[in-house]
């Protein structure tokens, strides 16, 4: 089998003749970006063969590469097969999923009601004139005659018992011992919440007796290898079981490398980790779950289930205590997950007088409004931009990515993430630029940059040679190609404007039909939340100049951080909030935008850049 080697990183494989250089990578666990599950039609999962035969360039490779780069060994890794022994290097991006650790809150206030329970007895030894069984003797020290115990739990008791002088400490969740520990661990009780993206998965590691986020770190979601939005992996999903058990062992696998780093950085052994809550979208609950998400993706758009799942951990192969709680919060439609709830949860949507809407942008856009005593919600399908997929120099948020852009004094100023040289565009600097070619009269309403040779008048001669032809119409220079690190100029193109009007026009019709439902105006929101990583990043101001969001004044506008990942925390330090958290689904309004006449409508309206 011939023999690949990946530098920088030094990982060796042997693959199968015919697999190609996507799959080899994920193989050796090294992630490479590829929005379009291996179609070619992204371009993004670049990689440079630097020694062995890189054969011909396929159609993809020659629109997506240029003939120098073709020349210096670069190639798409899901276009090329492998056929004989390469040295493939793989472009090191410095992931910033991390930035969204630095959102983990939610529970600061909170007072400590685990669901768990550890309590450390000693026991009296038995003797002739007392036979009590071990067991037995222990649920009478504890007074709870009525727990249940599994085998796996109750094998080695009786040794422990006599080798720690009787003294040991039982975790009881609900009516059953989930284990029995030697000594008086009293003092450790530990949960994980995870808030699982489509695009990233985020772990937090709490103290449960303190409600108190101890550890927190994140991942990109293995899964984008089948692609990058949810129907992709559905229809991945719905080809087999063999298919749906690879995208179940990818976001078990992160989530494991999650659990590993959170334990490390902790130093916390991890049977003394007993519980983990979880929230995501739909299609994420079904794939981490195992269960088949198919009939998600056609109308009518039915889950195999909504209601919350609990099941132990050693079910699903994490690596917590075997016995440990695994719970994945209720669902409220097929677009509308756990996620939204969390959402609800961490803002407290449920309880508002007033008049406020919570949008959390992202592949899918959910949106809930809290009016006239109801509460609803919906999801509209934004698609991947704002995540700078389908974006022609699109990433996501890492080193290098211009993230903010802003028109001042007749000019243009750009920021990237970490101050490096410019190698794309993430979401934020998305929505930046389109705002600032407004601000800057260089596009339209309907989002047609403005043509120099058409229109002179209209282009200050200072932008005229910012504004060029591309391969698929007029692209607008952000980064000239002396100031990026690849030597490349970094545009907005067209087909980029087009791609932003229609995830940003999807959100705002989504957020107009809730508002005509509730029979609420625009002007009478008392304020909308921001809510995911994301909308932490994303400038009011921008997102209203673009026709993002409603016109506001800018203090009704806030971010709220990562809320889902929020409401996680939440439901896994407090029982009650739990509890709050399983009943919401019967108290939230599902809207259903494609059955609604009115959204094309309205849609095409939200469309233009400004409202």
């Amino acid at each position: 089998m011939p023999r690949l080697v990946f530098t920088p990183q030094n990982k060796e494989i042997e693959v199968e003749t015919g697999t190609n250089l996507l799959q080899a990578a994920d193989q050796a666990g090294l992630y490479i970006e590829g929005d379009c599950a291996g179609k070619g039609t992204c371009g993004k999962c670049r990689v440079k063969i630097v020694k062995g035969d890189p054969g011909n360039p396929t159609k993809a490779e020659k629109k997506h590469l240029s003939e120098k780069e073709l020349a210096e060994g670069w190639a798409l890794s899901c276009q090329k097969k492998v056929k004989e022994d390469l040295t493939v290097e793989v472009p090191v991006q410095k992931e910033a999923h991390l930035r969204k650790t630095t959102l983990a809150g939610g529970v600061e206030d909170l007072e400590a009601e685990p669901v768990v329970e550890k309590i450390a007895v000693k026991l009296s030894r038995p003797a002739v004139k007392d036979q009590t069984a071990d067991l037995e003797r222990l649920l009478k020290q504890l007074d709870r005659e009525d727990l249940t115990i599994k085998l796996r739990e109750l094998s080695g008791f009786p040794g422990m018992l006599r080798n720690n002088n009787y003294t040991v400490t039982a975790a009881i969740a609900g009516n059953r011992i989930i284990s029995i520990e030697p000594g008086d661990t009293s003092d450790q009780l530990f949960g994980i919440a995870f808030d699982i993206g489509t695009t990233t998965i985020m772990g937090s590691l709490l103290d449960l007796q303190k409600a108190e986020v101890i550890a927190v770190t994140a991942t990109t979601n293995p899964q984008n290898i089948y692609g990058a939005d949810v129907i992709s992996r559905i229809n991945h999903a719905s080809e087999g079981k063999h298919e749906l058990k690879q995208l179940q062992d990818k976001v078990i696998e992160a989530a494991n490398e999650i659990i590993k780093d959170l334990l490390k950085q902790t130093k916390i052994a991890r049977d003394r980790v007993y519980e983990i809550i979880a929230v995501g979208n739909t299609t994420m609950s079904h794939l981490f779950m195992g269960v088949d998400p198919t009939y998600l993706a056609p109308a009518p758009f039915i889950p195999a289930y909504s209601r919350a799942l609990e099941v132990e951990a050693s079910e699903l192969g994490l690596d917590i205590n075997p016995a440990g709680r695994v719970t994945f919060l209720p669902n409220i439609a097929g677009y509308v997950g756990s996620d939204t709830l969390g959402v609800i949860l961490a803002t407290e949507m449920d309880k508002r007088t007033s008049n406020c809407a919570a949008i959390d942008i992202g592949t899918n856009g959910e949106l809930v409004l809290a009016a006239n005593g109801r509460l609803m919600a919906c999801s509209t399908a934004a698609g991947p931009a704002f995540e700078g997929a389908q974006i022609k120099q699109g990433m996501r948020a890492s080193a290098g990515a211009v993230e903010a852009v802003q028109f001042i004094d007749s000019d243009f100023v750009i920021d990237t993430i970490d101050d490096a040289p410019a190698i794309g565009i993430c979401g934020s600097g998305l929505i930046d630029s389109a705002a600032a070619l407004v601000d800057a009269g260089l596009i339209d309403k309907t989002g047609r940059l403005i043509n120099p040779e058409d229109n002179p008048d209209q282009a200050p001669d200072k932008f005229k040679k910012r504004i060029k032809q591309g391969d698929n119409g007029l692209e607008f220079i952000l980064v000239p190609g002396s100031d990026s690190e690849t030597g490349e100029d970094i545009v907005l193109s067209q087909g980029d404007l087009r791609e932003l009007q229609l995830a940003k026009g999807a959100i705002y019709a989504g957020l107009k039909i809730l508002l005509k439902e509730a029979e609420v105006k625009e002007e009478d929101l008392d304020e909308v939340l921001l809510a995911g990583a994301f909308g932490n990043y994303v400038r009011k101001e921008s997102a209203l100049t673009i026709g993002l969001l409603p016109r506001l004044a800018p203090e009704k506008i806030t971010a709220v951080g990562n809320a889902a990942g929020d409401g996680s925390r939440m439901a896994l330090a407090s029982k009650s909030i739990r509890e709050r958290a399983f009943a919401l689904p019967g108290k939230v309004e599902h809207l259903e935008l494609s059955t609604r006449q009115d959204f094309q409508e309205i849609f095409v309206d939200a469309l233009k850049y400004g409202q």
